[in-house]
């Protein structure tokens, strides 16, 4: 009788859509090879959502009664892209097989940039040169044809945001250190939103990458049933590049972004949002940088708590985001984790003055080894309060929360490591239960603690979580005569085994006819 057949479990959409695209790469470097794709997949959301709209202006039914539907305006009144004849997916679908397909995605590319000057300056216009094969075009448009096809237009545009985000955090993973450049990784965000909570107000990033901090921001929002019009978001980069894949990123997901700007003389020398004060700030900036033009800087009004080193921006990245907070303002920041300990030229007296005269530093979390793509520096993050005695949560302005989450995570490969949901839920719980009035707090050994501020004072202001939450307790039931004997057992089969091995080796051997 034969046996059943195992069945094998089948991938998820965005991990097989990944290993196709991935297999039609070839020799293409994947720095390049991203804006491929991406912009493919940008182009089939927006034609997607087009061809929705026009379908019922088309039909003219209820609100649409005697729309025209080459009207641009009624396509700007429901925040939809338009896209012009020749930049509809379909009709580049049909021409996919085509020698000059490169030269007729460029030209889709420049249309509806000329259509809509939201997009201008932000689309990808690389699809007809020469390192680019149109057969491998034109299989890349066949592959991107069929995600979210027959989906209904919400669907769609969840199905298309969802792959677009997935193919980021590969594309990131595939570059190595330069993907950290323009990708902050997913666990690592959700962990700062998840502790920050942003339902209302203005969200602020401002090294904002590829968007990471806002996409997370909007997905909090819907999945706790708010209204994603109740946050604005306000965020800028100096890489040109890594900006437009922050529009599209954004625009995928139908969040309003003319309030990201692209600064190429980055946040400190021109601050491009310099009147906007924010109730969420959230940012992972570049670690120890010293090509921030700090000489310039020397007599900046946002050093209010000492000026920083011009050999290392972490201190001036704290006092510009403890600049941009609204009175009741909060910040999660992902900084290296040397800024906890540093005394030298200075920083060890703007920490003391962050602490002792801001008031400002609610909690630090240590975190685990190999999270980050571009870096094995060691990382925490911190959170700030403007008003840590405010209305929402208890006043805790004389203590800091300290978490030591070093042994958490799961490692994805011999490399890299991330939070597991129930990671991301332990730690965010710890915090919400000691800030929040209700809460039920209690400090762990090994894991957290709530020091008062004269105990981190008499600490030298260091805030390495290690140095507070102690050594967790050792097992009450462990029996080292039980665990003894266990291998014991364990290690006289494996001699066996060994035994067993040789044996077999040395017949095998004696088989061999030289």
């Amino acid at each position: 009788m034969a046996r059943p057949k195992k069945e094998t479990p089948q991938e998820p959409l965005e991990k097989q859509l990944w290993s196709a695209a991935d297999k039609l790469r070839k020799n293409l470097d994947a720095a390049d090879y991203k804006h491929v794709v991406l912009g493919l997949i940008f182009l089939k959301y927006i034609s997607d959502s087009f061809e929705s709209l026009r379908a019922q202006l088309l039909e003219g039914k209820g609100e649409f009664e005697g729309a025209d539907p080459e009207d641009r305006d009624e396509y700007k009144a429901k925040n939809v892209f338009f896209v012009p004849q020749p930049a509809r997916w379909n009709w580049l679908r049909d021409n996919a097989k085509k020698p000059d397909i490169g030269v007729l995605v460029d030209a889709a590319m420049d249309a509806i940039e000329k259509d809509n000057p939201a997009l201008k300056g932000v689309l990808p216009k690389v699809y007809a040169r020469d390192n680019l094969d149109p057969a491998t075009l034109g299989a890349l448009i066949d592959l991107v044809s069929g995600i979210a096809l027959g989906d209904a237009k919400a669907r769609s545009a969840d199905v298309l945001g969802h792959v677009f985000e997935y193919f980021l955090g590969e594309f990131a993973l595939a570059e190595g250190k330069k993907g950290g450049q323009f990708y902050t990784p997913r666990s690592i965000v959700e962990l700062l939103v998840a502790m920050l909570e942003p339902f209302k107000g203005r969200v602020m990033d401002p090294c904002c990458g590829s968007g990471g901090m806002f996409v997370q921001s909007e997905k909090f929002v819907r999945e706790h049933r708010g209204r994603i019009r109740d946050i604005s978001i306000y965020g800028q980069e100096s890489n040109q590049t890594t900006w437009r894949l922050a529009k599209m990123n954004l625009a995928i997901r139908g969040i309003e972004s003319s309030q990201v700007k692209w600064n190429n003389e980055g946040s400190f020398l021109k601050d491009a949002l310099k009147d906007v004060r924010a109730d969420y700030i959230l940012a992972n900036p570049p670690f120890n940088d010293s090509d921030w033009s700090g000489d310039q800087l020397r007599k900046d009004a946002r050093w209010q708590y000492g000026t920083p080193p011009a050999g290392s921006a972490n201190f001036a990245w704290l006092q510009h985001f403890a600049f941009h907070l609204a009175p009741a303002g909060q910040a999660g920041i992902v900084l290296a984790k040397g800024a906890l300990t540093s005394k030298t030229n200075g920083e060890g007296e703007i920490r003391r003055r962050m602490i002792e005269d801001g008031n400002l530093i609610d909690c630090i979390v240590n975190l685990p080894a190999k999270l980050f793509l571009n870096t094995q520096i060691p990382a925490a993050l911190w959170f700030l309060a403007r008003d840590r005695t405010n209305h929402r949560f208890r006043n805790r302005s004389g203590e800091i929360l300290f978490i030591d989450a070093r042994n958490m995570g799961t490692l994805i490969n011999r490399r890299t490591r991330v939070l597991t949901p129930e990671d991301i839920q332990t730690i965010s719980d710890t915090y919400h239960n000691w800030r929040n009035v209700d809460g039920e707090y209690e400090d762990v050994k090994g894991f957290c603690a709530s020091v008062p501020l004269s105990e981190v004072a008499a600490k030298d202001y260091v805030l390495t979580p290690g140095r507070y939450v102690g050594l967790p307790d050792e097992e009450d039931d462990f029996d080292f005569a039980e665990r003894f004997a266990s291998l014991e057992k364990e290690f006289a089969a494996q001699l066996e085994e060994e035994k067993k091995l040789n044996a077999a080796i040395l017949e095998s051997l004696g088989k061999v006819k030289i």
